[in-house]
C-alpha cells in the first residue's frame, strides 16, 4: 500500500499523467489516455506488471483484483503480470519477487507498479498515474524497495489516522469499481499500444 505523491514526477512529458476520478463517467475513457500517452514516452517490451497488495485487507486488495482481471484479459507475448487474489505479491514476498524479475529477464523489463494508497479525504476514489518508480508500504510506515517505471495508484480511503485499521475497514465496493476501470483501461491501452508497434512483438 502506497502512500499518494502530491508532486508529478512526469519529467519532459508534459501531456501525459494524472488524476481520474472513478465517479467520472468516462473514467475508463480518461484513463485509457492517460495510458496511451505513457507507453507512447516510456514503453517497451518485455513489459511486467506487479500489482501489489494482499486480499486479507480489503484496501490493499485493490491490486490483487487488478491482477487477477489483466491475466484473464491480457494476452500478449511479451507482457507478464504478477501479483493476484490467488498469488499476491506483498510485503513478505516483494524483494523476492523483484529479484526474481531481475534473474528472469537478460533485458531490463519495463516495470508498471499498480497498489492502493491512502490520501486526502477529497482524493477517495482517484485514480493516479505517475513515471517513476512506486513506493509501497510508505502510506503504513513500512519500508519496502522502490521499483517501477511507472506506477497506477487507487485512492481507497483516507490517510493521517490508524491506517491498518482504515486499510481493513475499506468499503469493498469501491476498490471493485476501482479496480475494474484500472483493468479495464489498461488492458485496452496495452492492446492498442501493442498493435502500434508490431516490432515490439520481436523485442525490437
Amino acid at each position: 500500500m502506497n502512500r499518494l505523491s502530491t508532486e508529478s514526477s512526469w519529467v519532459n512529458a508534459p501531456n501525459v499523467g494524472g488524476r481520474v476520478s472513478m465517479e467520472s463517467p468516462d473514467a475508463v475513457l480518461a484513463l485509457q489516455h492517460q495510458l496511451d500517452a505513457a507507453l507512447a514516452h516510456h514503453g517497451r517490451l518485455p513489459l511486467v506488471i506487479v500489482c501489489v497488495g494482499t486480499d486479507r485487507s480489503t484496501g490493499d486488495a485493490f491490486g490483487p483484483i487488478v491482477g487477477s482481471r489483466l491475466t484473464r484479459s491480457v494476452k500478449l507475448a511479451g507482457v507478464h503480470v504478477l501479483g493476484t487474489l490467488d498469488e499476491p505479491v506483498h510485503a513478505v514476498n516483494l524483494q523476492a519477487t523483484l529479484q526474481k524479475i531481475d534473474e528472469w529477464y537478460p533485458v531490463k523489463p519495463f516495470v508498471i507498479a499498480i497498489d492502493a494508497c491512502l490520501g486526502k479525504f477529497d482524493h477517495v476514489g482517484q485514480i493516479a498515474v505517475d513515471v517513476g518508480p512506486l513506493r509501497p508500504g510508505a502510506g503504513v510506515k513500512k519500508v519496502l524497495p522502490e521499483f517501477g517505471d511507472l506506477c497506477i495508484t487507487g485512492v481507497v480511503n483516507v490517510s493521517g489516522f490508524m491506517e491498518y485499521f482504515v486499510l481493513q475497514n475499506t468499503r469493498l465496493a469501491i476498490v471493485m469499481r476501482m479496480a475494474d476501470i484500472v483493468a479495464d483501461a489498461l488492458t485496452a491501452s496495452l492492446i492498442r499500444w501493442y498493435e502500434r508497434h508490431p516490432a515490439m512483438k520481436l523485442g525490437m
